[in-house]
């Protein structure tokens, strides 16, 4: 394995993750980035934008709140404005941000009704700003506002702009450090996985598995755990993204997706198992999927494209769905760092048409589905991978080369019953790069 495994701690004796370079580097690329733009300067009220920008954190609480906001101008240092106490807290102890560090409230998505003049604060304080740096009568760009914020930014006589596409473009290439952050944050799933596989049962409920890998997460250091998505039995077929009461059944199917971040960096990690026993339907529906995945990775190495991976995955109508847009995001490919959606998009959708070019240190998960014959079970797996100059290398290792059965092995008294039920399955065709 070319990548290291690191501990969750600093340590004086030997060289782990660099969070100054971490720091330094992403400030670095969004600053190259905004000096080759028309932008005067760049305003960011995205909470992952902020922290890669700032390096401060608040807590999730805050994730959805639009409550924090940045300014990067041309040639200089970023200013935040942050949620109250927050801001004297990073004066104190974010030197490489010090008294840039301001108190700033915006409307809080809406909390603030527009009569409280939050809105034309906002505004004023970057106004301010940016005469201050002759800025004001250049492009600011901005990734996501609240109206209000908007217009008022607009009756200060600012040319508002796009500012979301240039700081996608900055996170696209990981930094050998957020590389190093991603792979510990897969570590901690791989033990999550670990922990599920040896609970599971017939008995166990969806949400008692959500409970249990968000303990082994949050032990190993975790700081959000976004999301589980525990889907069993029928619930396999339509895919619903969400865990339920429902309890595991012999011979179910069940597939997770585990969402967590480490210092801001997130997994998108799937996993499925049968419980006891798996029939023949299912275990074409896994082999047929792992396919898949594994033709894409085959293809993920620097030069190849985004194009090139989603024309081997089946188009909508061979798996159930009228179009691609129907069956969006179950055979997919996404950027992952500070966010779980990111640069680039690798999709039947999009990718044909609008193809990118692969390149080292990209990080992506590629994630595939496929629907049993029986009409209600269905398989699901995913893999991350970082690209490297030569190849790729694949992060996450709780295995999935086969569908594994979890629970209670079932005895007979001529012994134990076996894994598989039903006849035995016809060989599935080979794979065939798909044309548009």
């Amino acid at each position: 394995m070319a990548l290291k495994t690191h501990g969750t701690m600093a340590v004086d004796w030997e060289q782990r993750i660099d969070f100054d370079r971490l720091r330094r580097d992403r400030l670095a690329r969004a600053k190259a980035l905004l000096a080759r733009s028309e932008m005067g300067a760049l305003l960011c009220f995205d909470m992952n934008n902020v922290r890669y920008l700032t390096a401060t954190h608040i807590g999730t609480w805050a994730q959805d709140k639009i409550s924090r906001f940045t300014l990067l101008p041309q040639g200089d240092e970023p200013i935040l404005w942050d949620f109250g106490s927050a801001a004297r807290h990073h004066q104190l102890n974010c030197p490489w941000l010090g008294e840039r560090s301001r108190a700033g409230i915006p409307l809080l998505r809406g909390a603030m009704s527009p009569e409280m003049g939050r809105a034309e604060d906002v505004a004023r304080k970057v106004k301010i700003e940016l005469e201050m740096r002759d800025l004001d009568k250049e492009p600011l760009g901005i990734d996501v506002v609240e109206p209000p914020i908007l217009f008022a930014l607009q009756r200060e006589g600012i040319t508002v702009i796009d500012g979301q596409q240039l700081m996608s473009d900055a996170r696209v290439i990981k930094s050998q450090d957020e590389i190093a952050l991603l792979n510990t944050s897969a570590m901690m799933v791989d033990a999550a996985y670990e922990e599920l596989y040896r609970a599971m049962k017939p008995g166990f409920s969806e949400n008692e598995a959500v409970g249990l890998a968000s303990k082994v997460l949050y032990d190993l250091g975790s700081e959000y755990v976004e999301g589980v998505n525990a889907i069993s039995g029928e619930r396999c077929n339509p895919h619903p993204h969400l865990f339920s009461d429902r309890v595991l059944r012999p011979g179910d199917p069940v597939y997770y997706d585990i969402l967590h971040s480490y210092m801001g960096y997130r997994t998108c990690y799937y996993r499925c198992f049968s419980i006891g026993y798996a029939s023949h339907a299912l275990v074409d529906a896994y082999k047929r999927c792992r396919e898949y995945l594994d033709a894409a990775i085959s293809l993920v190495r620097p030069g190849c494209t985004t194009g090139q991976i989603a024309a081997v995955w089946p188009k909508a109508q061979e798996f159930g769905f009228p179009n691609e847009e129907a069956a969006f995001a179950l055979q997919f490919g996404h950027g992952i760092g500070l966010a779980i959606w990111e640069k680039p998009v690798i999709s039947r959708l999009v990718s044909l048409e609008h193809s990118h070019e692969i390149k080292p240190g990209m990080v992506f998960a590629l994630e595939t589905f496929w629907p049993s014959k029986d009409g209600w079970s269905a398989a699901r797996i995913e893999e991350e991978i970082v690209v490297t100059e030569t190849g790729h290398e694949v992060i996450t290792r709780f295995p999935a080369e086969k569908l594994l059965i979890a629970g209670t092995q079932y005895f007979t008294v001529n012994g134990p019953l076996p894994t598989v039920r039903e006849a035995e399955p016809a060989p599935l065709p080979e794979l065939v790069e798909q044309s548009r």
